[in-house]
């Protein structure tokens, strides 16, 4: 499709367009040369709305050239993934070059039906003791970590990650780290510390940073979750999964819904807030 019909924000509308589905991925040739990838949001009649991944700045209405690609987001994945530090929509950025993937999965996940989970017999192992003995983390289930603007949550996300392990067990452990809205100095912070420390030939990073596009950031969490079961249900590998920071992941969410122009909530924040967490 050739030209565009409306840009707003984070969002473009794209008119007459046909056979477009919900999460369909597609892909943007912007002058001729600069490609973008955006993924829609709502189809109506002949109607799309798509949030373009690395922002609309270059756009304009007439010189965009947009192909629908028939597939939802997914990313490429194998154990090479391992000891790689990735966007936040699960592409390279560490200079090692492509990931040479193994399967593709979609990262719309399906929910896991709760009767067919294993009761939760052991625990993960993150050497604070405030955690291991007052609310210990049970392999399975999730553990938050409330904080305010001020207090060490990232040298505590960063400790937990350098600290982990499966206790005196000697089955196959990793961790996938996924940051979302941090700023330089912080990603900076958490790469330096797990190199120095040993662990980064087991840690997946997953870097969103404050000044990448808000839309990336909401597809980080699903990409890290989506290496994340493949680790763990494909390769047999018990798996803990560490995102920072939700906070900033919320306020991306209210941004993109105050520009699709949807019936805020409490604070501000989209009714669907909840079901997303």
């Amino acid at each position: 499709y050739l030209g565009l019909s409306e840009v707003n924000g984070p969002l473009v509308v794209l008119e007459g367009v046909k056979n477009a589905s919900y999460e369909e991925i597609v892909e943007f040739t912007v002058d001729g040369n600069e490609k973008k990838l955006g993924r829609i949001v709502a189809v109506y009649e002949d109607k799309a709305v798509i949030q373009v991944f690395e922002g609309t700045s270059s756009m304009s209405l007439t010189n965009t050239h947009t192909r629908l690609t028939g597939h939802p987001m997914e990313i490429g994945l194998s154990e090479e993934i391992l000891g790689r530090t990735f966007d936040g929509i699960g592409k390279p950025i560490d200079r090692m070059g492509p990931i040479d993937a193994e399967v593709r999965r979609n990262v719309n996940g399906l929910p896991l039906n709760p009767v067919t989970r294993k009761y939760p017999r052991n625990y993960i192992h993150t050497g604070i003791s405030a955690i291991d003995g007052l609310t210990t983390l049970i392999r399975g289930q999730k553990l938050p970590i409330f904080s305010g603007n001020g207090l060490p949550h990232d040298q505590l996300a960063a400790q937990i990650v350098q600290q982990a392990s499966l206790g005196d067990s000697d089955e196959k452990f990793a961790i996938v780290f996924a940051a979302m809205g941090v700023k330089y100095d912080v990603a900076e912070f958490f790469r330096r510390t797990f190199e120095e420390s040993g662990v980064s030939d087991h840690v997946v990073m997953f870097l969103n940073l404050a000044n990448d596009p808000v839309v990336e950031r909401l597809i980080t969490p699903k990409v890290a979750l989506t290496a994340a079961e493949y680790l763990a249900f494909e390769k047999g590998m018990h798996i803990l999964v560490i995102l920072t920071d939700i906070t900033s992941f919320c306020e991306a969410m209210r941004e993109v819904s105050s520009s699709r122009g949807e019936i805020p909530s409490r604070k501000g924040y989209p009714g669907y807030l909840y079901r997303e967490l």
